[in-house]
């Protein structure tokens, strides 16, 4: 099974500190092999479940990503990796 997502990163910090380790150990809660490939900068995929690889794509704010995941719970992964980055890494 496959899923993509493509998705804009409006927190202030983009993926970097707090919410890459927040996407990282979210990817790592799946099975699913998961990539993530910073679109505005056209970046290389990287693996997901890495927080060197995430920090290297240098996602800053409004850039939009893309998520995909190959496995029996692809599904379920974007699904979750999408809402921790709509609700904005858990902060107001």
């Amino acid at each position: 099974m496959k899923s993509t997502i493509r998705i804009k990163v409006t927190h202030p910090a983009g993926l970097h500190a707090r919410p890459a380790s927040l996407f990282v150990q979210t990817a790592n809660k799946f099975y699913s092999d998961i990539t993530i490939q910073n679109l505005t900068d056209a970046t290389n995929e990287v693996n997901a479940k890495s927080i060197l690889s995430v920090l290297t794509l240098g996602v800053m704010q409004d850039h939009e990503i893309e998520i995909n995941a190959v496995g029996d719970d692809a599904e379920q992964a974007t699904q979750a990796l999408e809402t921790l980055i709509k609700d904005n890494f858990g902060e107001d």
